[in-house]
């Protein structure tokens, strides 16, 4: 009896660290972009700002970049410290397009074209989609950005003005 126990208990503790060494021993190596050199908050990332490195899979986190063309021409959001793994949320387009500017929205229907002057109430780099307040009936529009400081009415409006009644 007393040696069943001992065979039982030794198996019990010994499983466990042959599935973690077996797990260890096989772990895939991944190869993942990263800066050659810091790269500061606000800088765009250029190919010869960056190279590859390899990492464990396991050691790896969500939404790492496996390509420089992932994030290059980006724009760091934040430092990027040399030899780090490069996160795609790390990288933005680049802004062309910052709130409180006055912008050209392009309004588009089958052969007429009409552009008009509208403020930006949020920024964005080109393919992203901004609010723009109309400065004539003051309500906000959905707008995608195609170049810096002009952009393309989608027709979607986000909000309209409130009136206040008058006593």
């Amino acid at each position: 009896m007393m040696r069943r126990f001992l065979i039982t208990l030794t198996v019990c503790f010994a499983l466990p660290t042959a599935l973690m060494a077996a797990t260890n021993a096989f772990a895939a190596t991944i190869r993942v972009v990263v800066p050659n050199h810091t790269i500061a908050r606000g800088d765009v990332v250029s190919e010869s700002d960056l190279t590859y490195a390899t990492v464990e899979g396991n050691a790896l986190t969500g939404g790492v970049a496996t390509q420089i063309d992932e994030v290059k021409g980006l724009q760091a959001r934040r430092v990027l410290g040399a030899g780090q793994p490069v996160r795609t949320s790390d990288v933005r387009r680049p802004i062309v397009v910052t709130k409180g500017q006055t912008v050209t929205m392009l309004f588009n229907a089958p052969g007429v074209e009409v552009t008009a002057s509208g403020r930006a109430m949020s920024e964005g780099g080109v393919g992203d989609t901004v609010t723009i307040q109309n400065p004539v009936s003051y309500r906000m529009i959905s707008a995608t950005v195609t170049a810096p400081g002009t952009v393309r009415v989608d027709g979607t409006v986000v909000s309209t003005p409130t009136r206040t009644a008058s006593r």
